[in-house]
């Protein structure tokens, strides 16, 4: 009973608080992570009343599944941005800008993370400083997407960004694998070859082919099925069976196969769209059933914010160097990658700052971190870059879709009311 009262309280105040958000002018997604801030364990959490917010962080994290169900439901989603048409006219300058302004970022993190260890050894270690490197590589797919969707957003700028979001897991996945196989290398003295290279190529081939084969499955599946409701609920049930799958891992002869489930659920869905001539129409219902969902895991994320790490001064400081050597490497590889590719004016100038939210995967990864000596360094740092990024990030996103012509804000409520195209979450409401 209670867990259903925190539901409803998070789903309704999320919804009220994106109400003072739109009067700022501020974007829905902010306004669930203040909501999930403010029920947390550190302010009405604190006052411990049943039912009316979270008393505890372990009470939030009981709630996981939900998060991972709307992992799962995003990548699914973006996936179906990878429609072949839109991979002929740009897919070869998603892959360079997607690449690079990853590697970019990893780098400039990691020499100026380096740099603040030789200034001071008892700061950080070099093996958490390098791993801190390879963690801002990850950009948040779910902040980006919900701003896009609650904007109708849509342009060169927005397809291009939808498409380097979802390239970036795969080389934040990779870049991860590396740089904390030489970390665990440089705190025991032996360097596994296969922790650093083996097992990051298996999780994104297994991955995949995971994906690729639950796309092929479902369009044949709903095939049998003519209701609209019913293809819904196929298309529903796979996304949740493909989440489930990828939490499974195990362990052969030494080497760990696991899956990354964003990548799975976004496989899928590319697939799926790019076989399925009745998808679009589909993914706009899957869409709609999806906006509690997304609202309940931006108000949990908002929940699980830890708000303890701004009391300690160490944590601020690397935190901070974090911050600004992550958004230089983030603007700058992605202006860069745009010039190189051919990129208009306006992408060239605004892509890299849409890149800056940072969540979910970063988190997952700092969790992994924490074997490290001094991993409780690195978590405490991601955690605080999320709580700035998240807080910040979608605000910068939607200025620059603004600014790149690709929102007309004032011609929101008018295409609304035309209901053009493939139908939307807005979240705005």
């Amino acid at each position: 009973m209670e867990i259903l009262i925190q539901l409803s309280v998070c789903l309704i105040g999320g919804l009220l608080m994106s109400r003072l958000a739109k009067k700022l002018n501020l974007p829905a997604v902010t306004a669930y992570l203040v909501a999930g801030l403010l029920l947390g364990p550190y302010l009405l959490g604190a006052l411990d009343v049943t039912g009316i917010g979270f008393n505890a962080p372990e009470v939030v994290s009981r709630l996981d599944i939900i998060s991972q169900v709307a992992l799962g439901f995003i990548a699914f989603t973006i996936g179906n941005e990878f429609r072949l048409e839109q991979l002929k006219s740009m897919g070869k300058q998603a892959i360079i800008v997607g690449i690079f302004q990853a590697v970019a970022t990893t780098v400039l993190v990691d020499i100026a993370l380096v740099a603040l260890h030789f200034i001071n050894p008892g700061l950080i270690s070099i093996s958490s400083a390098i791993t801190l490197g390879a963690i801002a590589s990850a950009t948040a797919p779910a902040a980006t997407l919900m701003v896009v969707r609650q904007y109708k957003a849509d342009g060169p700028l927005t397809r291009l960004l939808l498409l380097v979001v979802a390239i970036d897991d795969a080389v934040g996945l990779v870049l991860f694998s590396a740089s904390f196989g030489v970390a665990v290398a440089l705190e025991s003295g032996t360097i596994n070859l296969v922790t650093v290279l083996v097992e990051p190529v298996i999780e994104i081939v297994l991955s995949l082919g995971l994906g690729s084969l639950a796309g092929w499955i479902l369009f044949l599946v709903e095939k049998f099925f003519h209701s609209r409701s019913k293809r819904l609920s196929i298309s529903i049930g796979f996304v949740l069976l493909t989440v489930g799958l990828s939490m499974l891992s195990f362990e052969v002869g030494g080497i760990r196969f696991g899956f990354s489930l964003l990548l799975v659920c976004m496989m899928t869905g590319t697939i799926f769209c790019n076989i399925c001539d009745f998808s679009e129409e589909l993914m706009g219902r899957v869409d709609g059933w999806t906006a509690p969902l997304f609202v309940l895991f931006f108000v949990l994320s908002g929940a699980e914010l830890n708000l303890k790490i701004l009391s300690n001064p160490m944590v601020l400081l690397i935190g901070l160097v974090y911050i600004v050597f992550r958004s230089l490497g983030k603007y700058f590889g992605a202006y860069s990658s745009c010039a190189i590719t051919g990129c208009s004016e306006k992408i060239t100038k605004h892509l890299g700052v849409t890149l800056l939210p940072q969540a979910g995967v970063a988190l997952g990864m700092a969790l992994t971190a924490q074997q490290l000596t001094d991993g409780e360094v690195v978590r405490s740092v991601v955690l605080f870059s999320v709580l700035v990024y998240e807080l910040v990030g979608p605000a910068l996103t939607k200025r620059s879709l603004v600014a790149a012509g690709e929102i007309h804000e004032e011609g929101r409520t008018s295409a609304r009311k035309k209901n053009t195209g493939r139908p939307s979450v807005q979240l705005d409401k």
